[in-house]
């Protein structure tokens, strides 16, 4: 199982399920075709597909439209159940740059049939996590600039500013439907500008006053 360090501590927490926030912010939702939820969309991605700074995404050969998607993660501190959304940040350890590498084609093919898409978003390497900081030293988490760049060209340039849920609601909607414990961690939607990846490629995440993250294609 994979564990994520706490910066300038000594603690690491096993990561347990990744529980991910889908069409949260409204311009990712335009550039896709999608409708606007009337509930937030979660799914999850397994523990399994967790990987770390520079290692590499591994595109598996079923696909041939690989995406990135930065978000901005948030590291569940405590077990969590029911969580009132006043509440919700004293469950919160610490926030990270995270990548849902999504594969465009499986999913849209799946959807099409009305089938999940697990496929597409929880296969090995799915979910590259940087470090943490912990949650105290990040005043307003809804107030950062959120990029991503491949091979030095900027694609994705936004601000957690337009989520459309914030993270205490995040907390609240997620806790309701799942049991978070120790470790878990919640994705909390990507800004516009999503795009394919292929083999050779380099990403830089980058999440103001979060961390950086760099990622190999292959």
């Amino acid at each position: 199982m994979y564990a994520v360090r706490l910066k300038g501590t000594a603690k690491t927490l096993r990561v347990g399920k990744v529980v991910c926030l889908a069409r949260n912010y409204s311009d990712h939702i335009r550039e896709l075709g999608n409708e606007t939820p009337e509930k937030p969309v979660l799914f999850i991605k397994p523990s399994s597909s967790v990987i770390g700074n520079r290692e590499p995404v591994v595109i598996p050969d079923f696909s041939k439209d690989c995406h990135h998607e930065v978000e901005l993660a948030v590291l569940i501190g405590k077990w969590a159940k029911n969580v009132n959304a006043k509440d919700a940040l004293d469950y919160v350890a610490g926030y990270g740059v995270a990548l849902d590498m999504t594969l465009r084609d499986v999913q849209n093919d799946l959807k099409k049939k009305g089938l999940p898409w697990e496929i597409a978003k929880g296969f090995d390497t799915a979910c590259p996590l940087s470090d943490f900081v912990p949650a105290g030293e990040v005043a307003n988490p809804h107030n950062l600039r959120i990029t991503l760049k491949v091979n030095d060209q900027l694609r994705q340039d936004g601000s957690t500013a337009q989520m459309m849920l914030r993270i205490p609601e995040i907390v609240q909607a997620v806790s309701a439907v799942f049991t978070l414990e120790e470790g878990d961690v919640i994705l909390t939607g990507t800004p516009a500008g999503v795009g394919p990846v292929k083999g050779g490629d380099r990403m830089v995440a980058e999440i103001e006053g979060v961390g950086r993250l760099e990622i190999p294609v292959q």
